[in-house]
């Protein structure tokens, strides 16, 4: 059974692991789907690669049920696929033996200097393009910590605010790439000489959805309020709502995040997360509705992908196989490492590639999983 775990550990489809793993424990597919509260049917089909997963809460029940961590089933963090790829996997390393042994600090860059790196850093965060994020982040982060350092008097706290932005930066990408122990040891390391930034928040919220924890990170968010939350901390509730279950409260959650929206493109990312609110509690059609709804024009390439993510999954749950396969395309011009590093976008790629239909788009799909790694 090692062995057979081992193998699993590639990269590919979910269900793949998750076999392995319910019969290491003993378990048959009555014995998780009783477990879980899934259709048996739909475990099954998991396993035989049919199915996939596009529910956080689903993928929560399954890990809860065996045990396991969350990147058990996933695989992340997945190996390296391509060149830009693997230039990314080895900024996480470098993060981490920051982590185990600080540098010991180089001439600090002026804040002003600092800042307009940080603000090309995000931007590259919210363009979707985790390559160019990676590539600045060691820098960034070593040179946003000699600040705090060095800093005296009113220059300290701006070059405080400025490391946390680093630091938070830096802990998003560990996050989506896998490295999620990581990504929370340097959200730790980004709050001396500050309490309790929003920032900060916001992101260990993001982390604790992502490892299948929604109570707590419903816990974690409490705290913002009194920080000055804005319409992102009731998104996320939103979403965490809505894996445990609670679909009226999480349009309540919603409802606010339209209120505090301020400008075109906060109410296009909620309407977008709306529609992921909608995946989660399992109905495809409104889901579909409010990923149509949303304004692409409006939201910056990350956010835009992961809108057509989940427009595919929806399409996809409705048999439009051929419409998912179109919106996963597009998700993978638009943002490349970020479709082929999500696990829930690589599990329904996987499902799809293994249909057999003759058309461009499934020709397509199964050239994403190749250059994802799922087939």
């Amino acid at each position: 059974m090692r062995d057979e775990l081992d193998e699993t550990a590639a990269g590919g489809p979910i269900g793949v692991r998750l076999a392995a793993w319910r019969r290491r424990r003993g378990l048959t597919l009555d014995d998780l789907a009783l477990r879980t509260g899934l259709e048996a049917e739909y475990v099954g089909g998991l396993e035989a690669g049919l199915e996939w997963v596009d529910r956080r809460g689903q993928l929560a029940a399954l890990t809860g049920a065996l045990r396991l961590d969350v990147a058990d089933l996933t695989g992340q963090p997945y190996p390296p696929r391509g060149e830009e790829h693997a230039a990314v996997r080895g900024v996480a390393f470098h993060l981490r033996r920051r982590l185990v042994s600080p540098h010991p600090g180089t001439a600090p860059l002026g804040l002003e200097e600092l800042a307009a790196h940080i603000r090309a850093a995000a931007d590259a965060e919210a363009a979707g393009d985790e390559h160019r994020l990676a590539v600045a982040l060691p820098d960034l982060i070593e040179a946003a910590d000699c600040a705090v350092a060095t800093a005296v008097g009113p220059g300290r706290e701006e070059a405080v605010r400025l490391r946390v932005a680093a630091h938070v930066l830096g802990a998003g990408l560990l996050r989506r790439l896998g490295y999620k122990d990581l990504a929370w040891m340097l959200l730790h390391r980004a709050r001396p000489g500050i309490r309790e930034p929003l920032p900060v928040l916001v992101e260990e919220v993001r982390l604790l959805i992502d490892l299948g924890l929604p109570e707590y990170a419903l816990a974690r968010a409490e705290r913002a309020e009194d920080a000055g939350a804005g319409w992102e901390m009731p998104v996320l509730c939103a979403v965490a709502q809505a894996m445990a279950g609670q679909r009226q409260r999480a349009e309540r959650l919603l409802a606010t995040a339209v209120r505090r929206a301020t400008d075109a493109r906060d109410l296009a990312t909620v309407a977008a997360a709306r529609a992921a609110v909608a995946t989660e509690y399992g109905d495809a059609e409104e889901a579909a509705d409010h990923a149509s709804a949303a304004d692409p024009a409006a939201l910056s390439g990350a956010d835009r992908s992961r809108l057509l993510m989940v427009a595919a999954a929806a399409e996809a749950r409705q048999d439009r196989a051929e419409q998912a396969a179109a919106c996963l395309t597009e998700a993978d011009q638009v943002a490349p490492l970020r479709l082929r590093l999500d696990p829930f976008a690589r599990d329904l790629v996987a499902a799809l590639a293994s249909r057999t239909v003759d058309t461009v788009q499934a020709a397509a799909v199964r050239d994403l999983a190749e250059r994802a790694g799922v087939r």
